[in-house]
């Protein structure tokens, strides 16, 4: 057991008042859950202060208290721990409690609005592929090797983060490929973590809920380029207007895709189809299982990300073009009887749900109709929603705007709020239906034969958070059960 001060190695200290050589059998950020001996951390975050907490986690027997504000209450037997920044020193100190796995194993970041799942995903089932133990830690799932953990954010916090590598380590991975959001990168999620690699997909506006502004959006995506090591690898998006704005200032070393310029991994679409890409990557001719101009790009970041972790060309492109994608993302079906095609999709942001519907539109023959049901969520970035609205309409035959997540707010005002975006010679192809199922099911019943439905926004999720209750809902599941009654 590692004591104190060996966990504050690396860390700003600004004042410390106690004995710090004391054994510490876990890190707490959670006061609830602190047992005698404990560590606690007091992170100022956003719905709540830790320091507030301080308190109670000295009346449930925590030895430490590490904080940037000391409190006036300061019992003798209790070593206490001034630090200039909690949440960084909290990432520090457990890379420093699970004896720093991110430097065991090649540890990559995704970070991007769109594309992230896919990207570690991807890179984890080729890996997977070409016989290395890998670890995956993403929105959908986390895992290790066959072994799946449910995730519950994007990224976890710190503790959990280097837990979870930590447990990576102790199974063999060498490699571990994790999505991270701006959200984490912002809130020192990944501090103390070492990583061999960072990517870059796209930017577009998301998460101005939290950020406020694109320019402070852009800012902490930057930072986790800026962050990395010179021995890293960091590798952009050149068709992204800001892809080279990422890596202005990163130590690391550079590489770049493109579909449309000169870059270190250049493709080239030559054929788009419900069977799949075939693509000119670097010259080589290739057929992927996935489809669509955005899996294209997340192919390419995924091919030269392998490149730079030293595998070899050739057996990276045949193994990627047996691969497939993340569940909910462009997740396809298609009736028994009536051939009409339904497409599940984790769209959430208005740049997505258009990647989305343009593949769907370059696919078509001509004649399908293609019927979008979609949403926005709620306690989320309200800008987004007449723009959702907009790109649905301008882009599908029928629109069904529908109940997401709406967690705290009313599902009915946020599709109000979705129709002020919609053009006033559209709205005859627009319906509204706030009960998701029911929206799907008449989104089925409009079809005819070879139509292309889409339902966007949850993809892979499976509930629908109404107020503070995650209610079981599966999209696939529903659009699976209806498409099966098709012409019965």
């Amino acid at each position: 057991m590692k004591t104190l001060q060996e966990i504050l190695y690396n860390v700003h200290i600004v004042a410390v008042q106690g004995n710090n050589d004391i054994a510490v059998p876990a890190l707490r950020i959670d006061s609830r859950a602190i047992a005698p001996g404990d560590v606690f951390i007091a992170i100022k975050g956003v719905h709540a202060d830790g320091h507030q907490f301080i308190a109670k986690a000295l009346s449930q027997g925590a030895t430490a208290i590490v904080c940037e504000v000391l409190p006036d209450e300061r019992p003798a037997n209790v070593c206490f721990v001034q630090v200039s920044d909690s949440a960084l020193a909290c990432g520090i100190m457990a890379a420093n409690f699970y004896d720093n796995p991110s430097q065991k194993l090649q540890l990559v970041g995704v970070t991007g609005t769109n594309g992230k799942t896919t990207i570690a995903t991807l890179l984890f089932n080729l890996f997977t592929k070409l016989r290395f133990h890998c670890g995956l830690i993403s929105t959908v799932e986390n895992r290790i090797g066959n072994e799946i953990i449910p995730a519950t954010h994007t990224t976890p916090d710190a503790i959990s983060l280097q837990a979870l590598l930590a447990d990576m380590v102790d199974e063999g991975c060498a490699y571990a490929f994790m999505e991270v959001s701006s959200h984490a990168i912002h809130q020192q999620r990944i501090a103390g973590a070492k990583f061999a690699g960072g990517i870059f997909s796209n930017i577009t506006h998301d998460h101005l809920d939290y950020h406020k502004t694109f320019d402070e959006y852009i800012r902490v995506k930057k930072m986790f380029f800026d962050g990395l090591p010179s021995s890293a690898f960091a590798l952009t998006n050149l068709d992204d207007k800001r892809g080279n704005v990422m890596l202005q200032n990163t130590k690391a070393k550079k590489a770049s895709y493109s579909l449309r310029t000169m870059a270190d991994f250049k493709g080239k679409i030559l054929e788009n189809s419900l069977t799949g890409l075939i693509m000119q990557v670097n010259e080589k001719e290739v057929h992927f299982r996935l489809i669509g101009e955005f899996n294209a790009y997340n192919l390419l970041a995924v091919y030269g990300a392998a490149t730079l972790l030293g595998q070899d060309k050739d057996e990276v492109l045949q193994a990627l073009s047996a691969v497939t994608g993340a569940e909910g993302r462009f997740d396809y079906i298609v009736s028994d009887r009536e051939r009409v095609i339904g497409i599940v999709d984790y769209a959430h942001t208005p740049d997505a749900l258009l990647n989305v519907l343009a593949t769907i539109n370059n696919l078509r023959k001509g004649h399908e109709k293609i019927i979008t049901v979609v949403g926005a969520g709620g306690d989320r970035d309200t800008t987004k929603r007449p723009v959702m609205a907009q790109v649905a309409a301008e882009r599908s035959d029928r629109v069904i705007l529908t109940s997401d997540n709406p967690r705290s707010e009313d599902p009915g005002a946020i599709i109000k709020e979705m129709e002020t975006g919609i053009p006033v010679n559209l709205l005859r192809k627009t319906l509204s239906i706030v009960d998701r199922k029911e929206a799907i099911k008449t989104a089925v019943s409009l079809a005819n034969p070879e139509d292309i439905i889409l339902v966007a926004g949850k993809g892979h999720e499976k509930y629908q958070d109404i107020h503070g209750v995650k209610h079981p809902f599966d999209d696939k599941q529903v659009l699976k059960e209806m498409l099966a009654l098709l012409g019965k």
